[in-house]
């Protein structure tokens, strides 16, 4: 679900009423883009039982942001920003690093 919302609003026309309405929220863009991709690379890396497998889905979230990036160049109203890919990778990185020992912690309860 997380997924969908993160791909829908990454690209819908700026115009459109959902992120016109985001934009009222007054939160600064790449506190949404860490906090979007942290999410998306932390679910996985503590949900899956095969470690690999979680964190190699946690990982690729990166390459899913630079898709999404690379598509805002063909959605209205929106701009291509090397700052939203910096922060969706600083996200993924910091879900990935920080789902380790919390994986372990949950194994170990």
């Amino acid at each position: 679900m997380l997924i969908c919302c993160v791909v829908i609003g990454s690209l819908l026309p700026a115009a459109n009423p959902v992120m016109v309405d985001i934009g009222r929220l007054h939160i600064n863009d790449k506190v949404m883009h860490f906090c979007a991709y942290f999410a998306l690379s932390l679910l996985p890396v503590i949900g899956f039982r095969d470690r690999r497998k979680g964190l190699m889905a946690g990982i690729s979230m990166f390459f899913l942001g630079i898709l999404m990036e690379a598509g805002q160049h063909f959605s209205p109203g929106r701009a291509v920003e090397l700052g939203d890919v910096v922060a969706n990778g600083v996200g993924v990185s910091c879900g990935t690093l920080l789902g380790l020992p919390i994986r372990t912690l949950i194994a170990i309860l």
